[in-house]
């Protein structure tokens, strides 16, 4: 199934204001266990319903080959998949639209779902998917970040609350998350095959693998075949390798795998772990 297929409508997010400076202020989410949380040298804090987990990575922009940080953060109930990516956006600063367009994220979301909006000054998109799911693209004096709650409901209140519990600025408050805050496949659950989901999991996001440069002085081409699980918090935790190829190019099908952005899949409307094939194709001269 491709992308605009199942990505088809906005479902804008309705926030009064008096609800949100009154959960600003306190720091209290919509229900026990929600907390605010933040990253070291970040310019975000927002609030969620668990510690989350993180991430972080290192990718080059396409435009320019800059290197930039990339760390991503996530935490999921029963019902909700939350998760934020933060991107450092070096000199010069990309705009979000070429942000979203060098990703290639504006061909997951129908455009007609684009809405523009401001938190703290800073400009953001806004773009959804047929209720299931809701990605906020924010940029600030030197990040690009994206907010994306995944739920079979995003008008329920707790999802409500998490994008407008969203704080920007130099010095956000709230309790520091590191990558030894909690292991990234704790929260995985029952895994699932595509026929027995409702909605399978959707790619957003599938970063190229790197041809090697010992890989290309052999002449070697041909595919490396995956079986990733993509979890139910987001995250691909595990890749079994079907066939690979030598020279390091094996390694870096499965570095770039786990780069990998998606929705996860929905059963009974949860989100769910389930396993999905990949195929990552190196040919001479590309």
């Amino acid at each position: 199934m491709k992308r605009r297929d199942f990505i088809k409508c906005l479902a804008a997010i309705l926030i009064a204001s008096k609800s949100v400076s009154r959960a600003q202020e306190s720091g209290v989410g919509p229900g026990p266990g929600w907390r605010r949380y933040t990253v070291k040298d970040e310019e975000f804090s927002v609030e969620l319903p668990a510690f989350p987990t993180m991430v972080t990575s290192e990718i080059r922009r396409k435009s320019d080959g800059k290197r930039q940080l990339v760390r991503s953060i996530r935490a999921s109930t029963a019902n909700t998949v939350y998760n934020i990516n933060s991107f450092e956006n070096p000199e010069p600063r990309q705009s979000l639209e070429e942000f979203i367009e060098e990703h290639s994220l504006g061909s997951s979301f129908d455009p007609a779902t684009k809405r523009i909006l401001t938190v703290d000054g800073f400009a953001g998109i806004e773009y959804s998917s047929a209720k299931m799911a809701v990605m906020q693209f924010l940029a600030t004096e030197k990040h690009v970040y994206s907010f994306m709650a995944v739920a079979a409901d995003t008008q329920r209140p707790a999802v409500q609350e998490f994008f407008s519990s969203i704080k920007l600025g130099s010095s956000p408050e709230g309790t520091e998350v590191s990558e030894k805050s909690a292991p990234i496949d704790a929260d995985i659950g029952e895994v699932y095959t595509g026929k027995d989901v409702d909605v399978k999991a959707r790619v957003l996001e599938k970063p190229e693998a790197v041809y090697t440069d010992e890989a290309r002085y052999n002449q070697i081409s041909g595919s490396v075949v995956l079986k990733a699980l993509f979890a139910k918090n987001g995250t691909v935790v595990r890749v079994n390798v079907i066939s690979g190829l030598p020279y390091g190019l094996t390694q870096q099908a499965i570095a770039a795998a786990k780069k990998i952005k998606f929705i996860p899949a929905m059963k009974e409307g949860k989100p769910v772990s389930m396993w999905m094939q990949l195929a990552y194709e190196f040919n001479l001269g590309v």
